[in-house]
């Protein structure tokens, strides 16, 4: 399953589907049942023809006309009713199965590790929860269901005609291979064709979304021209993969409708001719019937080729999700401790880790801090500070070492006990499309309007949020684009404080502010780390004058330690670092 190829059908990979299908049984099994009734009724419109030709128009027999009309009219309705109820429920099944998968599919995914996002496309995964879900509901909806029907259908056709009149049939058999073997060939190469065109709108919306995400960077470096070329490019090969599947069906169906024409022509010319020479005199409505009967023969086949179509990308589009739900790239969560609360102590302790194998980050960091405290951690970019946060919060697994809280190895915490516990700040804050009430307390019922407005008096930010249209109920849209940069900081602020964490982490909290928001983060940073411990990582030295303690790191490693005045002793980093930065500042 893990390589795609011109394969015409996996078993393997359907029998999986289908598996998804237990908890809807009884609608499978009354679609798979609809779909024989629906084959019945379809053969009885031309035997019925054929029994108004030979014996009531024929013969001038009025009565038996009406009811051989009103047995059509019965089957008609018969047919309407179960065709309704096979796309209704059909439909439904589909549909079922989808919300299932893409349940698991984005459980699944929030589950992974952050690793698994570093080096996947965001557009390709969008792809495959929202696109590709559709295709595979197509299976049942309008592939699997309708081939199956089809193939009752033909079984059934061919049934009849060997019953009424086997030489009439040897004809219509004897071109029934050509229309198989075309039918077979299209389906192969139909596969392969399909694979490209998932393979470039997967690439398609991938760039897309991430130009329009970019758009700012697009148009402030005048790269408007390059992104339309680009998007040039991609579009064709997009074009191209299509057309593919275009100039197989222009070939395909014209063959299968010249076949099935020529089956007709046959038909006629043999019947005609046994009665002109008056051997074997076929009945008129034996030739009618069967000139319907080969049409309901051909016919299907060239439905259950362009359904053939839809299931073959519903599978290609199947094989692709169930790469990603077979992706073993989740955290483990294998602990058992679940604490109600924690003090905040934390230990970090020969601590080694890297994002990429053999390019160690941190190089045995080792320090602890008591509950309540405060540290710091300064550093040159690069120097591994948010890795730090990272780890803290089992975003991604260390190389060796140990992480400790509260004298519990982090890794023997429930996740969601321990992530309960910390509260981080990043300097890149990410709000969502909605109210500020709900960035806030992102849907947690037990936060109320009212438990917001007190911690945001409490820090100081409730003026602002009142000051806007709305208030709390102010929608700031994608982003949070409607805020200044300062706004949504102090809005993660408040969201951090009203979760009432033990441990606290701002990441560069203040690095991108002006200096009034800045001067309102100081008194929200002062408000919010009181009482709990906390870690700032921070580039302006002046804001973490007050931590307990300081740890200087350099290249992943902690090369100083101290308060900011025992550090301002030492003829060290961190000196250097405050003069060469409260230097900058004098100068400005």
């Amino acid at each position: 399953m893990d390589k795609e190829t011109g394969k015409a059908f996996d078993f393997r990979l359907f029998k999986r589907l289908l598996r998804h299908v237990r908890p809807y049984q009884l609608t499978f099994y009354g679609v798979a049942i609809v779909a024989v009734f629906l084959s019945l009724f379809a053969v009885l419109t031309p035997v019925l023809v054929g029994e108004i030709v030979d014996n009531a128009i024929t013969n001038k027999d009025a009565d038996k006309l009406l009811v051989l009309i009103l047995a059509m009219l019965g089957v008609l309705i018969g047919e309407v009713l179960s065709q309704l109820s096979f796309n209704y429920y059909a439909n439904l099944l589909g549909e079922s199965v989808i919300k299932d998968i893409r349940i698991k599919l984005f459980n699944h995914l929030m589950g992974f590790k952050m690793k698994y996002y570093d080096n996947s496309s965001i557009g390709l995964l969008v792809t495959r929860a929202v696109t590709d879900m559709q295709r595979i509901g197509e299976i049942f909806s309008e592939g699997f269901f309708v081939i199956v029907a089809d193939l009752l259908k033909m079984l059934v056709v061919a049934s009849v005609m060997i019953f009424v009149n086997w030489k009439l049939s040897l004809i219509v058999f004897a071109l029934l291979p050509i229309i198989l073997y075309a039918t077979r060939q299209f389906q192969k190469a139909m596969k392969v064709a399909f694979i490209e065109v998932r393979s470039q709108v997967s690439n398609l919306n991938s760039f897309v979304q991430e130009r329009l995400t970019g758009m700012k960077i697009v148009q402030l470096f005048t790269r408007e021209q390059i992104e339309k070329e680009k998007f040039r490019e991609i579009n064709e090969k997009h074009q191209n993969a299509w057309l593919k599947t275009v100039w197989y069906n222009s070939i395909f169906f014209p063959v299968a409708e010249i076949v099935s024409s020529i089956t007709v022509g046959l038909i006629v010319w043999y019947g005609g001719l046994q009665n002109v020479a008056d051997i074997n005199k076929e009945e008129y409505g034996t030739i009618f019937m069967f000139i319907l009967l080969s049409s309901m023969l051909f016919r299907p086949l060239r439905q259950i080729a362009d359904k053939f179509n839809t299931l073959q990308m519903g599978m290609v589009a199947a094989n692709r999700v169930f790469k990603i739900l077979d992706t073993n790239s989740n955290i483990e969560d294998l602990g058992t401790v679940e604490k109600e609360s924690i003090r905040g102590d934390i230990e970090f302790s020969e601590v080694r880790f890297g994002y990429l194998e053999n390019e160690e980050v941190l190089h045995g960091i080792s320090f602890e801090v008591k509950a309540g405290d405060t540290i710091a951690i300064v550093g040159a970019t690069g120097a591994g500070k948010s890795t730090i946060v990272n780890l803290l919060n089992r975003f991604y697994e260390i190389n060796s070492g140990s992480i400790k809280v509260d004298q519990v190895d982090i890794k023997d915490y429930k996740l969601s006990s321990l992530r309960s516990k910390i509260a981080v700040v990043l300097q890149d804050v990410f709000l969502f499309a909605d109210t500020i009430a709900n960035n806030i307390c992102l849907k947690d019922q037990e936060i109320t309007i009212a438990h917001m407005e007190q911690a945001a008096m409490q820090i100081g930010v409730h003026e602002f949020i009142a000051s806007l249209p709305g208030g709390y109920e102010y929608n700031i849209k994608e982003r949070g684009g409607m805020l200044s940069s300062g706004q949504r900081q102090l809005i993660a602020f408040l969201r951090a404080y009203v979760s009432n964490p033990s441990i606290l982490v701002l990441d560069e909290a203040t690095s991108s502010v002006d200096t009034y928001s800045e001067q309102l983060i100081q008194r929200a940073t002062e408000k919010i780390t009181e009482g709990r411990t906390s870690i700032i990582i921070a580039h302006r030295l002046a804001t973490i004058k007050k931590a307990d303690r300081i740890l200087v790191m350099d290249a992943g490693k902690i090369v100083e330690a101290g308060s900011h005045s025992e550090l301002l002793q030492k003829d060290g980093y961190y000196k250097k670092l405050y003069e060469a930065q409260f230097l900058s500042e004098e100068v400005v």
